[in-house]
């Protein structure tokens, strides 16, 4: 399916000033996305890997201009919509942020299949999205909820401390669940909105913290989502969470590859069996159903269901002259 406009990349290397760009924005259990339905770069149609870094080393400024500041702030996650390299896929797309980009992202997911269907290009059912890190599968219900069938995740060590430089030392796991993430228990403070100032700096300290002492994900992949986990505010839920994203926001939503990466840890701490639910608590106190399945590869098979509420159609226009044309870089 074509749901995406190729502009001639010589325009694009102008489009700061002289090309508009079409969005259509949604919130996923309180977490925008912004998904670029027209005027975006042509990456050619390669895989999705190679996409993603022509993406990032020639067409960057279209990131920070579309998602940052004075169009966007550091909470948006944006989505660029491509076309799939596979007959059977729905669409493909690429994640980012005000920072850089995302190999996964399940909130943004959602929004994606939920934006598809405003726009009247998918209906309810199954459906294969690709993205840089593998194919997700989709599920749209009649009730509009959306059921994201992750990549596989695991959990890749264990029970590791770091020490973070006037903030003490933590243990946590460090997992995969479409990103790496760093998953700790026992909190500094209660896992509140009015405590966002002290746990985005203490969950900054840690993350500045594993990167200094050569802490990585699998082949030496950064580690940029950290995640306090404490027990829900609600009987309802399995657990509450808070997570750091890659800068300097936090997930407004209960985090969907944070909730793959903590049901992986579950799994092999014998605390989950595959199809028992899981809910998970996110900082605002909206929620993610979670579950697994076990994959032949060894690994879990997460899928987690949330609902999207679109926001607005936009355009975003650049007049010449304008300082900030490409975003404002904080």
């Amino acid at each position: 399916m074509n749901v995406f406009k190729i502009v001639d990349k010589a325009v694009l290397l102008l489009m700061p000033l002289l090309s508009p760009i079409c969005v259509i924005d949604s919130h996923t259990q309180g977490e925008p996305t912004r998904v670029v339905v027209s005027g975006g770069p042509d990456l050619g149609s390669g895989p999705m890997e190679e996409r993603l870094q022509r993406f990032r080393s020639e067409f960057d400024h279209f990131r920070t201009a579309v998602v940052c500041e004075p169009r966007g702030s550091d909470v948006v996650v944006g989505a660029l919509l491509l076309e799939p390299t596979q007959p059977e896929s729905t669409a493909a797309v690429i994640f980012f942020n005000d920072v850089g980009y995302l190999g996964m992202c399940g909130h943004g997911t959602i929004g994606v299949l939920t934006t598809l269907a405003h726009m009247g290009k998918v209906g309810g059912g199954l459906h294969r999205i690709e993205t840089p890190v593998g194919i997700v599968q989709a599920t749209l219900h009649e009730d509009r909820c959306v059921t994201v069938e992750n990549v596989p995740s695991y959990r890749f060590r264990s029970s590791v401390t770091v020490t973070a430089p006037g903030y003490g030392s933590f243990t946590g796991d460090i997992a995969w669940g479409g990103n790496w993430f760093f998953l700790i228990a026992n909190p500094p403070c209660l896992l509140t909105l009015e405590n966002r100032t002290e746990l985005i700096a203490t969950t900054t300290a840690i993350r500045n913290a594993l990167d200094a002492s050569g802490i990585t994900g699998a082949e030496g992949a950064y580690i940029d989502h950290i995640e306090f986990f404490s027990a829900p505010y609600s009987s309802e839920n399995s657990s509450r969470n808070f997570v750091l994203c890659p800068g300097a926001s936090f997930d407004r939503s209960p985090c969907g590859t944070g909730t793959s990466a903590k049901m992986a840890c579950l799994y092999d701490d014998g605390e989950l069996v595959p199809e028992m639910p899981w809910r998970q608590e996110g900082i605002l106190g909206t929620v993610f159903e979670g579950s697994i399945r076990k994959g032949h590869d060894g690994h879990v098979h997460p899928s987690i269901r949330g609902r999207a509420w679109i926001t607005g159609e936009s355009k975003l226009l650049f007049e010449d002259g304008d300082p900030f044309s490409t975003g404002i870089k904080l």
